[in-house]
């Protein structure tokens, strides 16, 4: 009976360190769960980045505001009876 109760208790540590220390055990579930964590939030960045990417990209198919400010900002086209103005910062020697 003794002997089989030192069985029970060396498979019962066995199976302790397996499930804390051993692979796939809960210091890898931990681990994973972190990984999981960075990933979601990464995903919500970029969630967010594309949702201000389409409606940019509806803006551009329907108003002509947003146009216009392109045209403006990246190009530098004025509209005909406006007057473009220049200001050159001065060079320090």
């Amino acid at each position: 009976m003794r002997l089989l109760l030192i069985t029970f208790i060396f498979l019962f540590a066995l199976l302790q360190y397996h499930l804390w220390f051993g692979k796939n055990g809960l210091r890898d579930h931990r681990e994973l769960e972190q990984e999981v964590e960075l990933a979601l939030s990464g995903n919500a960045e970029l969630v967010t980045r594309n949702q201000v990417m389409f409606s940019e990209i509806d803006n551009l198919k329907t108003g002509t505001d947003a146009v216009e400010e392109r045209a403006r900002n990246e190009l530098g086209l004025i509209k005909e009876g406006e007057t473009f103005f220049r200001i050159v910062p001065k060079e320090e020697n």
